[in-house]
């Protein structure tokens, strides 16, 4: 579904929002779209459980715990942060995750960063017993095929696509299904130039550029002013938006368009990726550093 953007933009630009964040109450947005041939293939493979990886506030390791529920499958949550393991019924993203019975190994940080090298794959296996693996983030070339879905022949009409970046799943195959006379923009979560070579991997057009400036300072950080802008913005517009990802991306897009970045007449879709679990943990650590909440209830 694609919503209009009840605000007045400069030089005749128009902006809606595809709400992608309404596919599924649980399994939100760009999650849903990288976990299904996933799980297809899974099936296929005769695997009944899945092993995958996150962080503390993971909106990947939500959704798949709930995909495992919802489809059969047995889930283990590989979580970065070994301290995590005596705080999950205090972190609504783990808690969430347990109760659809998703088992966890923590690991450190140190440990978290071999996770896709064989001796640790070797070690989940020889534990766990034979698995199908789903990449931090889902990213791999199922997903890119389920993210390839989200443009549909009626957004042919924007000039622009605007997404935000994590892995690069969604954006490469936002890449892969736009038409010719399309621009796609990402928006990255995390600093740093990698995911220009990670979004080659996938995609197959030259029409895409990332901006860079709207991070943050970095995955999971934020300020006062975004969190003002993502109430301000539920408010006029009634479109709850994560901080971790969508926020970010709509508030880069604002502000590019009061910056003159786009042609008059330009036609822009925003895509809603979902995430709005994370808004609960978020609201944990801003109370705890005694900064503004994000007023939207999830």
């Amino acid at each position: 579904m694609n919503q209009k953007i009840d605000i007045e933009f400069p030089h005749f630009i128009s902006v809606d929002i595809k709400r992608e964040d309404l596919i599924h109450p649980f399994i939100s947005g760009n999650k849903f779209r990288k976990l299904k041939y996933n799980l297809v293939q899974a099936k296929k493979e005769n695997q009944d459980t899945l092993i995958t990886f996150g962080g503390a506030y993971s909106n990947h390791i939500a959704a798949a715990a709930y995909a495992g529920k919802e489809y059969g499958f047995k889930t283990i949550g590989v979580i970065r942060g070994d301290e995590l393991e005596s705080k999950v019924l205090e972190n609504p993203t783990l808690k969430f995750a347990k109760e659809c019975g998703m088992q966890f190994e923590f690991v450190t940080r140190e440990e978290y960063r071999h996770k896709t090298e064989v001796f640790f794959l070797e070690n989940l296996k020889q534990k766990y017993g034979d698995f199908y693996l789903v990449p931090e983030g889902g990213t791999n070339e199922f997903a890119v095929k389920g993210c390839e879905e989200i443009l549909t022949k009626e957004d042919s009409k924007y000039d622009f696509v605007c997404t935000a970046v994590g892995t690069g799943g969604t954006i490469s195959g936002i890449i892969n299904s736009s038409l010719p006379h399309q621009k796609v923009l990402g928006f990255p979560a995390l600093k740093g130039d990698f995911l220009n070579d990670e979004i080659r991997k996938f995609a197959h057009k030259d029409n895409w550029e990332l901006i860079t400036d709207y991070h943050f300072g970095g995955y999971g950080k934020v300020s006062s002013e975004l969190i003002e802008f993502i109430n301000q913005f539920y408010v006029v517009n009634q479109v709850p938006l994560d901080p971790i990802y969508t926020g970010k991306m709509v508030f880069g897009v604002m502000d590019l368009i009061n910056k003159n970045y786009f042609p008059e007449y330009s036609k822009i879709l925003l895509i809603h990726t979902g995430g709005l679990q994370g808004i609960k943990g978020m609201n944990i650590n801003l109370k705890n550093k005694h900064l503004p909440i994000i007023n939207i209830d999830v």
